[in-house]
């Protein structure tokens, strides 16, 4: 598996999955999620309707609306009862690459998992996320390639300075 990290907006990056977080349901949890939402129309919305709130750990695919990509993938990092923690967004992080196998997606687009206002801070996000992608990456084939496309230069460094950690331990 390939992995990279990039500044970028998911709404535009060629892949064929994005992967975002979302809460149990099915909700942006951050302003760049919800413009994601906003670039993938209204037939994204109209299939994000559930029965029941998921758990954390929870991951839906649907098709990506008018976004690039040609599937979305949801994954679940909290709930009412319970709030982002470096266990849920691991658990996340890992159904969103397991469906991503599933579906035969071949390069998969990420968000940063548990980021925002009360949750994670950036590096114990991103140490988090490329250890559970690690850990795929040894025991799958797919997805062959994952970027993270992160939103600033800190992000950038943190992302990136795990990559080279955990990644070099290989």
């Amino acid at each position: 598996m390939q992995i990279a990290v990039t500044i970028d907006d998911l709404a535009f990056v060629a892949a064929d999955a994005v992967a975002r977080p979302v809460n149990a349901e099915l909700r942006a949890m951050t302003p760049v999620m919800r413009r994601l939402e906003q670039a993938a129309g209204e037939g994204l919305l109209r299939q994000l309707h559930i029965h029941e709130p998921l758990d954390v750990g929870s991951a839906v695919v649907t098709p990506a609306g008018a976004v690039h990509a040609g599937l979305m993938i949801h994954a679940v990092v909290s709930t009412e009862t319970e709030r982002v923690s470096r266990d849920g967004v691991r658990r996340a992080t890992t159904s969103a690459l397991q469906r991503a196998h599933d579906f035969g997606v071949a390069h998969l687009a990420m968000a940063p998992f548990g980021l925002g206002a009360g949750n994670l801070d950036v590096e114990d996000a991103a140490q988090t996320m490329v250890a559970a992608i690690r850990a795929q990456a040894e025991s799958r084939k797919a997805p062959e390639g994952v970027t993270i496309i992160v939103e600033n230069d800190l992000e950038l460094e943190a992302f990136r300075g795990a990559v080279a950690r955990f990644w070099s331990e290989r």
